[in-house]
C-alpha cells in the first residue's frame, strides 16, 4: 500500500506541474479536494454507506483538512509556482524528519529512537544522491518558495499524528478520506471563488483538464484512502515515510514505462533509502539481533 501511494502522490507534483500553466493556486487545491469529495461520497453512496454525523467526528474533519489539504496543498501548490517540481519534491522528502520529531513530543508509541533517526537522515540523503546535485541549483534563490514547500511538510506531520485518533473513533478509513476532503472542500471553495475569481480566467487547455482529473481522482481520493488505511495500521511515522519513496516510484516508472536508463546514483539513492527504510522498521535488526544472541546461546 505503501509503494501505491508513493505512486499517487508521486503523480501529484506532475499533474501540478501541468495545471500551474494555466490556473491559479487556489483553483487548483480547490478543484483537487472538491473533484475527490464528490468521487468519494458517490462511491460511498454506490455501497449503500454513509459518514457517522457527530459534530465531535466533523469537527475532527475539518482540523485534519486544514492540516493535511489546505495548508500544505495550498503552500505547494503556490511554492511550485515559483520553484521546479523536483527541488519542491525533494523539500517535500523532509516529511518523515519532521514527523519523527513531532511524533516524539506528541505521542508515547512513536518515540524517538536512533534508529528511527539514523533510518529517516539515510532515507532522505537516498533521496538527495537518486535526484542528483542539479536538482540543488534553485536552492536558496527564492526563499520564500522553499520555506512555503518546507511548512507544508511540517504540516504533513502534524496531521500524520491528528490523524491517528480516527481509529481510537472508529472510523473506517474510507470515511475518514472522504470526511477529509470535504471538509476541505468546504473551506476551499469560498476561498478560491475569493482570492482567484475563476469565472475571470480563460477556459482551461485539455490537458489542464486531464491533469485535474488525475489530481483529483488518483492523486487524492484513492490515494487518501490508501493513506488513513496505512495510517490505523502502521503509525504516522511509517505512512509518511511515502514522501521517501515518492521519486523511487517516478524513476521506476520512468525505467519501466518510458525504457529510460537506470543510472548510478538512482541505484545508490534506492539502496540508501532501502536502508533507511529497514532502519525505521527496526524488524530486519530485530530479527538480526535475535539470530546472533540465539547463536551465542547455542555455543555456550
Amino acid at each position: 500500500m505503501l509503494l501505491s501511494l508513493s505512486v499517487l502522490w508521486g503523480g501529484s507534483f506532475f499533474f501540478v506541474g501541468v495545471m500551474v500553466e494555466d490556473l491559479p493556486p487556489f483553483t487548483i487545491v480547490a478543484s483537487r479536494v472538491a473533484l475527490a469529495a464528490l468521487a468519494l461520497h458517490l462511491f460511498l453512496l454506490v455501497q449503500g454507506q454513509r459518514i457517522p454525523r457527530s459534530l465531535n467526528l466533523w469537527g475532527a474533519f475539518f482540523m485534519m483538512g486544514l492540516l493535511n489539504n489546505v495548508v500544505p496543498f495550498s503552500l505547494i501548490v503556490w511554492g511550485q509556482t515559483h520553484i521546479a517540481s523536483g527541488l519542491a519534491s525533494i523539500l517535500n522528502a523532509t516529511t518523515p524528519i519532521f514527523t519523527v520529531l513531532v511524533a516524539h513530543v506528541l505521542t508515547q508509541d512513536e518515540r524517538l529512537s536512533m534508529g528511527r533517526l539514523a533510518g529517516v537522515t539515510a532515507g532522505f540523503a537516498g533521496v538527495a544522491v537518486m535526484m542528483g546535485a542539479e536538482v540543488f541549483d534553485g536552492l536558496g534563490t527564492s526563499f520564500f518558495a522553499q520555506g512555503a514547500v518546507l511548512t507544508a511538510a511540517l504540516s504533513y506531520a502534524f496531521a500524520g499524528v491528528f490523524g491517528r485518533r480516527f481509529k481510537k473513533m472508529g472510523v473506517k478509513p474510507l470515511h475518514t478520506a472522504t470526511g477529509q476532503v470535504t471538509a476541505s472542500a468546504v473551506m476551499l471553495l469560498p476561498l478560491s471563488m475569493w482570492v482567484d475569481e475563476p469565472w475571470t480566467l480563460a477556459m482551461p487547455g485539455e490537458w489542464t483538464w486531464a491533469a485535474m482529473v488525475g489530481l483529483g481522482l488518483l492523486s487524492t481520493a484513492l490515494a487518501y484512502t490508501l493513506y488513513f488505511r496505512i495510517l490505523a495500521t502502521a503509525g504516522a511515522t511509517n505512512v509518511l515515510l511515502v514522501t521517501l519513496l515518492v521519486p523511487v516510484s517516478a524513476i521506476l516508472l520512468g525505467v519501466l514505462v518510458l525504457g529510460e536508463v537506470l543510472e548510478p546514483n538512482s541505484i545508490a539513492g534506492m539502496t540508501l533509502i532501502a536502508l533507511g527504510l529497514a532502519l525505521i522498521d527496526g524488524r530486519v535488526w530485530r530479527a538480526i539481533r535475535a539470530a546472533v544472541l540465539r547463536r551465542e546461546s547455542h555455543d555456550q
